[in-house]
């Protein structure tokens, strides 16, 4: 499954039956790749994954800092796409390495951010001094925009882009003020020129402000990425028919319960009294978080240090597996 994050095109794409195709363009450190979508022809649906465009998981880790990244080559793979005979955009946002709240993709879709002396701005770490936002000479409007956010948070503040997800990409606590004065900056500037405020939307600090960049600059219509998935995948149903789930993702933290599938998973057991197990590499020992889950799992603490994790992940996986197995092999009552 998943929630608009890692895998989103994958799984929509069984769903629908879709169809891979690739398109060159860059990654968020300005590196050429070929990046992968997926065409759906029955609704001439493109599904497009950001994680597998300027995703976190695309560089190496510890390399570049969030300031050095953006979402340019995502612009440049929508407008590729867009010249098909498209009739809905279906993104997925999360697992990005970005925190430029979608300014590189509007640069690459025709977007114009000025600074006082009316000169483009280039890198998304100058939009402090940003004075004017200028859309494209033309502006395609026949599509649906679909924007499927693994989280609800906004773009600014405590529960922000920048402050609850920032330092998962290599934010630190001193670059903190920069980075919102950036992305406030662009919000201002964009509700200025246009009328509408998107930086207060939920799911508009998905993706390092990626979600605020979809609705302002295309259009987009944000939505639950879990509940896309839901619904296509007939999840309640499936859900209802097992004796035990089991769910996870890297991290299982205070953030898993802001929107994302396995806090929703989590919670969707709960009301439904139905036994729910997470695996990570990391669980965050909170009260709130370990409250959703009938047993947690993690790698770091129970298997050896982070380190381990991240060098062996795949066999780290299988023997964390092995030992929740054990444990509820005699609840499932199959021991």
């Amino acid at each position: 499954m998943s929630d608009g994050g890692d895998g989103f095109g994958e799984t929509i794409a069984i769903q629908e039956r879709g169809q891979r195709r690739r398109v060159k363009t860059v990654n968020a450190a300005g590196e050429t790749i070929w990046s992968p979508w997926w065409w759906i022809p029955q609704s001439r649906t493109a599904v497009i994954e950001t994680a597998r465009v300027v995703g976190l998981a695309q560089l190496p880790k510890g390399k570049f800092h969030p300031f050095q990244l953006d979402t340019y080559g995502l612009g440049v793979l929508i407008a590729k796409i867009l010249r098909s005979s498209v009739s809905t955009l279906l993104i997925g946002l999360g697992g990005s390495a970005t925190n430029d709240g979608g300014f590189g993709m509007a640069r690459a879709l025709g977007w114009q951010f000025l600074n006082g002396s009316e000169k483009p701005i280039e890198r998304w770490t100058d939009l402090a001094g940003l004075n004017a936002v200028v859309p494209p000479v033309e502006v395609v409007e026949h599509w649906e925009v679909i924007v499927a956010a693994d989280v609800q948070n906004r773009l600014l503040g405590a529960k922000g882009a920048s402050r609850i997800y920032g330092p998962q990409k290599g934010l630190r606590a001193e670059d903190m003020p920069e980075a919102e004065a950036c992305l406030g900056q662009l919000a201002k500037c964009f509700r200025q020129a246009t009328g509408r405020n998107e930086a207060n939307r939920p799911g508009a600090g998905a993706a390092g402000g990626l979600g605020f960049g979809c609705c302002a600059f295309l259009g987009g219509d944000p939505r639950s990425g879990f509940e896309v998935f839901a619904s296509r995948a007939q999840l309640d149903r499936r859900l209802g028919e097992a004796d035990l789930i089991i769910t996870g993702e890297g991290s299982v933290d205070r953030s898993s319960l802001m929107g994302k599938g396995v806090g929703e998973v989590a919670k969707w057991c709960l009301a439904h009294s139905k036994a729910c197990v997470a695996l990570g590499g990391m669980v965050e020992s909170h009260r709130r978080v370990m409250s959703h889950f009938s047993r947690a799992y993690a790698m770091v603490s129970e298997l050896g240090d982070e380190a381990q994790a991240f060098e062996r992940p795949a066999q780290c996986l299988r023997a964390l597996a092995e030992q929740a197995a054990r444990e509820w092999v005699g609840w499932l009552g199959l021991g």
